[in-house]
């Protein structure tokens, strides 16, 4: 008999994406970004670890780097290399079993990927959106999320660019133009985020 793996609850009105946080960081400006990265992985281990005791799903999205040939578990293996910048911070939000993975080969996580499929599937219209960089690939996403009519929540404390000024300007233009909360996430209340979630969804 085939082993049943543990999966998540499989419709939910909100999902947490976690952008480009298996990363292991040999790139030219990884010194300015690695430091932001390891704080924002922590916060958003804790993050994960509350969403997922109400049922969100959490969804992996990932560049490949250039790894056509490559699945996204051989990535994560890649990222915890003793050798490879990136281990600390993979090892703090490694995915579970039951978490979902999308490979993408642009910086949003929309562009050519099936990840509009998966939230369709999952029934999901409200999106908390973390990881790096803030200013850039979480900011694409975030982007092209709002044009497909989602309610967009961006913790400033899960997201990381080379600086914390680069960050902080970004964050405040998904406010102002993409109407994201980007309230920390130490200071959510899960209950009430779920709640806005719901009502967003009856009422879209």
């Amino acid at each position: 008999m085939a082993e049943t793996l543990p999966h998540v609850e499989e419709k939910s009105s909100t999902a947490l994406l976690i952008l480009d946080m298996i990363n292991d960081m040999e790139f030219e400006d990884r010194d300015y970004l690695f430091p932001h990265a390891l704080d924002a992985a922590k916060n958003i281990a804790q993050l994960k670890k509350s969403v997922k005791a109400y049922g969100i799903p959490v969804i992996y999205v990932n560049d490949n780097y250039g790894r056509w040939q490559s699945d996204f578990q051989e990535l994560v293996a890649h990222c915890k290399r003793e050798d490879v910048k990136g281990k600390p911070i993979t090892e703090w939000i490694e995915p579970d079993d039951d978490d979902y993975f999308v490979l993408k080969p642009q910086f949003s996580a929309f562009f050519a990927t099936p990840l509009d499929l998966l939230l369709e599937y999952l029934e999901v219209k409200t999106l908390i959106i973390t990881g790096v960089a803030g200013n850039m690939c979480v900011h694409f996403t975030a982007n092209d999320a709002y044009m497909r009519h989602y309610q967009l929540f961006v913790p400033g404390d899960c997201t990381a660019s080379n600086s914390s000024r680069d960050n902080e300007l970004a964050l405040d233009l998904m406010n102002h133009v993409l109407k994201a909360d980007i309230t920390n996430s130490r200071d959510y209340q899960l209950e009430d985020l779920i709640a806005q979630a719901q009502k967003y969804d009856r009422e879209n």
